[in-house]
């Protein structure tokens, strides 16, 4: 695609961007602006933001993307639970690295999602993109599992899965959640920064 094509294209999906993807995507970019900062209000920031993209990724044909969204929202609620227990008689949850145990864990509880996730894609929606969705659905669910329990490795597979879904949502006609995306990605590679200066100093 030449220069000037996708300029245009990406003027065109930009005029159909609905005023509810652009309050989605607001929300989605303080929730991650939040977490990189290890705040706590990259919860509540994010319940609007999965919320709003349910419906969103329903009527796009993102069936996987869509259900992420609902377990988005459960682990939302469980991390906000989570950051605020005291443990190790801190006042709040450290960060802390994975460790070798938990990261072969999620390495493997990635790849069964990936082909569960895609299986059911192919088998019994109409989506376009089924191992593309199923993909980024796998690494997103183990991302904000990690990020739940603040393991710094959390961010390794949002920039993953962000590095993905930039193509993804703007393949199909998302541009302002595309670029939400590629904002996403240079938030994760500094929250990965953050984070690991925060396990290495605790």
């Amino acid at each position: 695609m030449a220069a000037a094509d996708f300029y245009s294209l990406f003027l065109d999906n930009l005029r159909h961007t609905t005023w509810i993807e652009a309050i989605a995507v607001f929300f989605g970019l303080l929730s991650v602006w939040y977490s990189a900062r290890i705040n706590i209000l990259v919860y509540p920031t994010g319940i609007v933001n999965v919320t709003i993209f349910v419906y969103i990724c329903l009527r796009a044909g993102l069936y996987a993307d869509m259900a992420i969204n609902v377990v988005y929202f459960v682990m939302s609620v469980y991390g906000w639970y989570n950051w605020l227990r005291p443990r190790e008689n801190k006042t709040v949850l450290p960060v802390r690295f994975a460790g070798k145990r938990i990261n072969l864990f999620s390495l493997g509880v990635t790849l069964l999602l990936f082909f569960a996730i895609r299986t059911v894609l192919i088998h019994y929606t109409d989506s376009t993109v089924p191992s593309i969705d199923a993909f980024t659905t796998a690494l997103f669910i183990i991302a904000m599992w990690l990020m739940a329990t603040k393991r710094v490795e959390n961010w390794i597979y949002w920039i993953a899965g962000d590095v993905v879904s930039v193509p993804l949502y703007f393949y199909k006609g998302l541009v302002l959640s595309s670029f939400q995306y590629l904002v996403f990605l240079v938030l994760a590679v500094a929250g990965l920064i953050a984070w690991r200066k925060e396990a290495l100093n605790g």
